[in-house]
């Protein structure tokens, strides 16, 4: 499998768009992998996570075909995870030649999100129902998209909504998806997440080196993370330990970050950065 990681940034980029913090201008002024565009990913060319207000930048950055995706899972409802009102572009008066039906998972939040964007007045001529079908997923109830199989867990973040991580396994390989959640996860949240072995997990790490009660987590939340699931045999000797998500607010330079993650046996995702496993 792989994953591209297409934008590593928390919900206000990085440099955030009106902050002029020591970090922030910093990253203006060196540029390189501490520019962050909002967390979304792909998975294997196919599955593609998240649809931030950066996606149509990720399509022209990393010449994605956008129109050849049909599976689109979505973790929450925020903004930064997800923007759906570009996704009245997948009908064909926008986009020619798509390949067939864009189906768009997600929570009840997530669900009302997609249809207060997409049956607004102005788009009624253009109906999306030959172009992308939204499908409501509840916790733990898995599916198959492509051959993958995907098991949706509720994260601990939002309390408003079931927010989501997701576990993705195909031809022997597991995924866990872990973005944006704290560590106070239900009990069978987490006996979910203990049931598989995984040859990656991706991490949140939006608070860098500080701390929090729950709603995200920070580099140290991430070193637990990782240490809960090797005390339970969910790792192997190779499982490569990926944390992303980064803010700004956690202070610490894409170099800092990678130091950290260096030490700790672990990679600082960057924006546009491959890993195959």
């Amino acid at each position: 499998m792989e994953i591209q990681y297409l934008g590593t940034a928390a919900a206000e980029g990085w440099p955030a768009l009106f902050c002029d913090c020591d970090i922030c201008h910093r990253a203006r002024k060196e540029g390189g992998k501490d520019l962050r565009t909002r967390t979304q990913s792909i998975i294997d060319g196919t599955i593609l996570i998240d649809f931030p207000p950066d996606t149509y930048t990720h399509a022209i950055q990393y010449s994605l075909n956008l129109g050849q995706i049909q599976h689109l899972l979505i973790t929450h409802s925020h903004m930064d995870h997800f923007f759906p009102v570009e996704l009245i572009h997948r009908h064909e008066h926008f986009g020619h030649n798509a390949k067939g039906m864009l189906h768009v998972y997600g929570n009840e939040a997530v669900e009302k999100a997609f249809y207060e964007a997409v049956l607004i007045d102005r788009f009624k001529v253009h109906p999306l129902d030959n172009s992308v079908q939204f499908i409501r997923l509840e916790p733990y109830q898995d599916f198959y998209a492509e051959g993958y199989h995907i098991i949706p867990v509720p994260a601990d973040h939002d309390k408003r909504e079931t927010c989501l991580i997701y576990m993705i396994e195909k031809d022997g390989k597991c995924l866990l998806y872990g973005h944006d959640t704290g560590m106070n996860l239900s009990q069978e949240a987490w006996e979910c997440i203990y049931s598989h072995k995984y040859n990656l997990i991706s991490m949140d790490a939006t608070m860098g080196k500080q701390k929090t009660n729950g709603y995200h987590m920070g580099l140290h939340d991430d070193v637990e993370f990782a240490r809960r699931l090797e005390e339970k045999g969910c790792l192997h000797p190779d499982t490569i330990k990926v944390i992303n998500h980064f803010s700004h607010n956690g202070g610490m330079t894409h170099r800092e970050l990678e130091e950290f993650a260096a030490e700790h046996g672990m990679i600082a995702s960057y924006d546009g950065m491959k890993v195959v496993f």
